[in-house]
């Protein structure tokens, strides 16, 4: 299934803020979608993930048996020659599985066709977004979750292919689990499928995408006051010794009502009786 056709995908900045859309390479982009090379792509793909570890004994293998159980004739039973044979409860495996490698080859020309026709397929859908540039200092999975969470995919397995190798991005993206970060070129038919959008900076597909300003966040939270502007400190700082000496006046009326009340209370109170004294010899 081959169709010429161009594509259009939305861009967006690294924090999320819409761009204008951005046309995909013919090249790649030209609406093939081979269905069986992807099949096969991705089988050889889950195949060459197994370890092949599985391992079985066989009788002469297992620990035991090396002499006869009982008699050849004479006992009533039937004849056995040793306790290890497969018939027997902690024998040895007929036919079991022993390590071997599960690998398959695909020629590197089908390889590239899969890739192509995945790529093809999520462009088909909709589902393919240009990043303008990722440039992170640290690492950083907030960034990542807010860029996911903005553009509404939160709830979808999300791949981010980025040019060339960056660790800080990798690593940001790591700790989430509907999102996986690689570099465009290491990228394969199995994971393209495996992702419900597929998020493609730029520079990786031949594009070039000069920075915009970025737009505020909407849940942003407020900068502590060392970070904000100096006016905005200024004033906080004047309003603070109002609000102190608004404090005391009511402070000081308090103490005044509380004097009367205890005067009163001493008043109601009678005065202690002194002791007899003791008359001396």
């Amino acid at each position: 299934m081959a169709e010429q056709t161009t594509f259009e995908a939305a861009a967006y900045t690294a924090r999320g803020t819409a761009r204008d859309k951005v046309s995909l390479p013919e090249t790649l982009f030209d609406g093939t979608v081979n269905m069986p090379v992807m099949h096969q792509a991705v089988k050889a793909f889950l195949a060459n993930q197994r370890q092949g570890n599985a391992s079985t004994k066989i009788r002469k293998y297992v620990v035991g048996g090396n002499q006869k159980p009982w008699k050849q004739k004479g006992t009533g039973r039937a004849r056995q020659g040793s306790t290890r044979a497969p018939h027997w409860v902690g024998g040895g495996t007929v036919f079991g599985p022993i390590p071997r490698s599960y690998a398959q080859y695909v020629p590197r020309q089908v390889r590239a066709l899969a890739r192509k026709s995945a790529f093809n397929a999520r462009a088909r859908e909709n589902a393919i977004y240009v990043i303008d540039q990722f440039e992170f200092d640290a690492p950083k999975t907030a960034r990542i979750r807010d860029l996911v969470a903005r553009l509404g995919m939160t709830d979808q397995k999300v791949l981010i292919l980025t040019d060339g190798a960056k660790p800080n991005v990798f690593l940001s993206g790591r700790n989430l689990p509907t999102v996986h970060v690689m570099p465009y070129q290491d990228v394969s038919t199995y994971h393209i499928l495996w992702s419900d959008a597929v998020l493609i900076e730029a520079g990786a597909i031949g594009q070039t995408l000069t920075p915009i300003a970025e737009r505020e966040e909407a849940g942003a939270k407020r900068e502590p006051a060392a970070k904000r502007p100096a006016k905005k400190a200024a004033k906080e700082v004047e309003a603070a010794p109002a609000k102190k000496k608004a404090a005391k006046p009511a402070k000081a009326e308090a103490k005044a009502e509380a004097k009367p009340a205890a005067k009163k209370s001493a008043a109601k109170k009678p005065a202690a009786k002194s002791a007899p004294k003791k008359k001396g010899k």
